[in-house]
């Protein structure tokens, strides 16, 4: 919009439109391709979503252009030191003050923006903290969203439009179930729909923030009481769990513990290993405390749970770690853009 050279090689634009569908991974539209010929066939791509890949660190990230290390909003639940565990996308007030928690500037900030999303998101705690500066407005249904979006293309603003229908049936059913296909139809004729509509100078990117992995319950690992002894805190969710200890210096012996246990079902690294290799980005020493001492990354189709009776275990479709079936997600391009 602001007619610079960009990492993706853009034209320039009189207005944008970025949607984030939440759940579509790369992996899984291009196995569903048929029931998606819109987006499957855009150009584009595919492209990294950043770690956890999860929804409250995914939208922070793309509202930022910041990774985790950053913003501070570093998994589906975190450490909030004083506060204990809380969520991210619904713990807000106290220590997580949404001007202060999320540590960056967002681009809503920086031009004329426009928010789309549900009526019930409009004043949390999420929204103040990660599209702040967004003028929001809400749409009951996909259809309601859609409709508000192709009327804000003529506005010529940067408009964010967020669908979330396709997690929520991964979530229950899991992405290879006949719902989550029923939503993806659904959320493609909105995108053929809305690309039609665009006036010549505005551009559309569709886009996501994690992919998905069905877990069925053959893949539920429970953790074994001894190895939660010296545990204070868990954060994080099933394929991405984050250790807070009660003695830091035991980060190196309760990460070759973790492993002994996992093998090859998960990643296991220290803070120190996770913030070396660069999985969050560089992290800001005012993040640092909110990291867990030890991070469990879950590979291929484990979830792993500190309680056999946690209600989380009837959830199918699940995200947060290191695989490409959840980091990997689509970019395609249409209208000015395409």
């Amino acid at each position: 919009m602001r007619g610079e050279p960009n990492a993706l090689g853009l034209p320039s634009v009189a207005g944008a439109i970025v949607l984030l569908v939440d759940g579509l991974g790369a992996a899984q539209l291009g196995q569903r391709a048929g029931h998606a010929r819109t987006l499957a066939g855009a150009p584009g791509g595919s492209i990294d979503a950043g770690f956890p890949s999860t929804t409250a660190t995914a939208l922070a990230s793309l509202a930022t252009g910041e990774l985790a290390g950053a913003h501070g909003i570093v998994g589906y639940d975190a450490f909030v030191p004083g506060a204990g565990v809380r969520n991210q996308l619904r713990d807000w007030g106290g220590p997580m003050d949404p001007a202060a928690w999320q540590r960056s500037p967002t681009l809503f900030e920086r031009v004329p923006a426009i928010a789309i999303g549900e009526p019930k998101h409009a004043a949390s705690g999420f929204t103040k903290a990660v599209l702040r500066g967004a003028d929001y407005r809400g749409g009951s249904s996909v259809d309601d969203r859609f409709a508000l979006a192709r009327e804000a293309a003529r506005e010529r603003a940067l408009v964010y439009l967020y669908v979330p229908e396709l997690d929520r049936a991964g979530h229950e059913r899991g992405w290879q179930s006949p719902e989550w296909t029923d939503e993806l139809e659904r959320l493609d004729g909105g995108v053929a729909e809305l690309a039609g509509a665009l006036p010549r100078d505005v551009g559309l990117v569709v886009t996501a923030d994690h992919g998905m992995v069905d877990v069925d319950p053959t893949g539920h690992l429970i953790v074994p009481r001894e190895l939660l002894e010296s545990i204070a805190h868990v954060a994080g969710e099933p394929r991405c769990l984050q250790l807070q200890l009660q003695v830091e210096g035991d980060a190196d012996a309760v990460a070759e513990a973790w492993r002994a246990w996992l093998g090859d079902a998960a990643w296991v690294a220290t803070r120190a290993e996770v913030a070396a290799a660069g999985w969050l980005g560089e992290v800001d020493p005012a993040v640092e405390p909110r990291l867990g001492h030890v991070f469990v990354a879950a590979r291929k189709r484990f979830a792993i749970y500190v309680d056999e009776v946690d209600p989380g275990r009837g959830m199918v479709g699940q995200h947060g770690s290191l695989t490409q079936d959840e980091l990997r997600v689509p970019l395609r391009r249409f209208g000015a853009f395409a």
